[in-house]
């Protein structure tokens, strides 16, 4: 078989299957276009990605598909579902209102030939090329686009950095934007999540599968063809992913060459992160609204699973109404939307829908907890005496709580802890979890993007790559160079600032807020999460984000003992966004929540050691 080339109707949409964009180099990338039967100009929503445009969302990510299909009926509605996709909008969905949607399978992918080097500057330029291309053609009203989840958005702020003439709108869906911190190594640790997602999503619907990969049952045709190559000419159209991530250590011009230009992501944007995706997804939106240059630029954060509120009707009508404005001229209020929407999280997976102006939130009460012994307690006040505590540097740390809160507590934005550390060894690798206790000291977790006992928020830092990015570094957020090793003497006293990933939680009366520093990756007390069929590993917490390499933790730098060193002069805290009680709830809120009213006042001092009970 060769390409489709063809063009039909069907489902009330005009379908153009392996349409061909030619690169500068000569490569032909395909696409498909979805469009309205009556002939016009209409804007035009792009994605640009590995996954293969002609698998079918349930065929690559059956676990994934039957929980949406289950739990969030309103995003099977309203259409057939024969042309779902993972992660890019359903045209069903945006066709009959006016739009043309557009999936190209990027370089090496799907039914695009060519070498497969992910988020590479060769793969923007051929973004940049696709978005120019789909601006000129007859279809096309010249306004394009960017929609899509994780790498159909994370490819979204770097095609953002080269300001294609065509670009006239990118809503970033769960999209990550920094490949040293956020993917490959989370504090300098290595995340060994890239390599594996490599192997179980992209190695899966590489071009030159052809007949050994999947039949497409949008058109019955292979998702990977039309050539059907053998292994070794498979294995060199491709890099190795997991072999080059850990080949750079440091954050070096590898990864500079992908970061984006922020003074250049002047684009309009809509920012949307989920408060579970810790290490993988939050950051890079919170990062990206913070930091784009643009001055039209909204920030949305929600929670549940990574691939849903995209599709749910909450999620479709919040991007119409972004890209009804800036692609289609509508006047419909979007000028006046509040620059930040937040769903504010209560246990129970309950969520409140919240407007801000600003992020971080300018009401914001940033309070330090300090790190004391006796009980290891988290306490307002600093310990004036000085004290120490050892652990295993591999084990599972001390945990630091709060006495139960006196009244609701609301904690939203960024965390940051300073810590007074030294090894028994010439490194050491410090994990730390934010948690929530209940009044009987079961855990309070969510479900995340990705594993259903998510905490409430995470850290990492290798004390080697302590040095902080003077420029970058703001109180709430340490900003690591990650440019050099600076080895531990043994037994010497090192300041550590740690950064933990921005985080929202309503804490009740009689719960406590606890701490814990560990060496070596959290690992929820309550059992199993069970696991998705594109990942590799059973979910105990971290969902597929694990620092269990033995390579990047030889026992022999990594196995000693870690001491904190508290009081005495020198301040170890935890620095928590409390957000002042609100006189009012806001009415709006997604489907999915139910109002709960949260005052905000600091506790006062300390508690138990946390237990490892199960949750309730």
């Amino acid at each position: 078989m060769g390409y489709r080339e063809v063009s039909e109707v069907r489902d009330g949409m005009q379908i153009d299957w392996d349409m061909p964009i030619t690169m500068d180099d000569g490569v032909v990338l395909r696409c498909d276009v979805f469009r309205p039967v009556k002939k016009g100009r209409y804007p035009v929503l792009l994605s640009h990605g590995p996954y293969g445009k002609w698998l079918h969302f349930e065929d690559g990510y059956k676990t994934a598909w039957k929980r949406m299909e289950e739990k969030q009926p309103d995003v099977m509605a309203g259409s057939t579902n024969k042309y779902q996709s993972w992660e890019v909008c359903d045209p069903e969905k945006w066709v009959p209102d006016g739009y043309v949607c557009v999936r190209v399978d990027s370089r090496g992918c799907g039914r695009s030939p060519g070498y497969v080097e992910h988020w590479s500057p060769r793969e923007t330029k051929d973004f940049a090329d696709c978005i120019e291309w789909a601006g000129v053609q007859p279809w096309s009203n010249g306004k394009v686009g960017l929609s899509g989840i994780s790498y159909y958005a994370v490819n979204q702020w770097q095609v953002a950095s080269l300001q294609p003439k065509h670009l006239a709108a990118i809503c970033v869906w769960e999209g990550f934007a920094d490949f040293y911190r956020e993917l490959s190594h989370n504090g300098g640790i290595y995340n060994t999540f890239a390599q594996n997602w490599y192997d179980m999503q992209v190695k899966t619907v590489q071009y030159g599968l052809g007949t050994n990969g999947h039949r497409s049952r949008m058109n019955g045709d292979w998702v990977s063809g039309p050539e059907t190559l053998n292994a070794m000419e498979m294995g060199a159209n491709r890099y190795d992913m997991g072999k080059v991530l850990f080949s750079h250590p440091m954050d070096d011009d590898y990864y500079k060459a992908m970061l984006p230009d922020w003074s250049k992501v002047t684009v309009p944007l809509l920012s949307a992160a989920n408060w579970g995706g810790q290490p993988l997804h939050p950051r890079g939106n919170f990062e990206g609204f913070f930091r784009a240059a643009s001055k039209q630029k909204w920030l949305e954060v929600h929670g549940i699973e990574h691939w849903t509120h995209y599709y749910t009707d909450y999620g479709v009508n919040l991007q119409r109404r972004f890209f009804d404005y800036f692609l289609k001229g509508k006047k419909n209020g979007w000028d006046k939307q509040p620059k930040v929407q937040l769903n504010v999280r209560h246990p129970d997976e309950q969520f409140v829908l919240r407007h801000e102006e600003a992020w971080p939130l300018p009401s914001t009460q940033w309070t330090k907890f300090h790190l004391a012994t006796g009980a290891h307690k988290l306490v307002t006040e600093a310990p004036k005496d000085s004290a120490k505590v050892s652990f295993d540097a591999m084990g599972d740390g001390v945990t630091f709580m709060t006495e139960p809160m006196t009244e609701a507590t609301e904690i939203t934005g960024p965390v940051a802890a300073k810590l007074h550390v030294s090894s028994s060894t010439k490194d050491a690798d410090l994990f730390l979890v934010l948690r929530v206790f209940s009044p009987d000291m079961n855990e309070i977790v969510f479900q995340g993007a990705l594993d259903p006992h998510t905490p409430i928020g995470q850290g990492w830092l290798r004390a080697s790559h302590r040095k902080l990015d003077k420029k970058l570094t703001l109180p709430f957020r340490p900003y690591h160079s990650h440019d050099e090793k600076q080895p531990l003497t043994p037994g010497e006293v090192y300041e550590l600032d740690i950064e933990i990933i921005p985080t929202c939680i309503v804490v009740p009366k009689g719960h406590r807020v606890a701490l814990s520093i560990r060496g070596k990756d959290y690992v929820y007390p309550g059992g199993s999460g069970g696991k998705l069929s594109n990942m590799k590993n059973e979910f105990t917490g971290n969902g597929p984000f694990l620092h269990d390499d033995p390579r990047d933790r030889p026992m022999d730098i990594y196995g000693g003992e870690t001491t904190l060193h508290l009081g005495g002069g020198t301040e170890s805290f935890l620095l928590l966004p409390i957000i002042p009680a609100r006189k009012a709830v806001a009415k709006a809120k997604p489907a999915t929540a139910r109002a709960v009213k949260a005052k905000a006042k600091p506790a006062k001092s300390a508690s138990k050691t946390a237990s490892k009970k199960k949750r309730r």
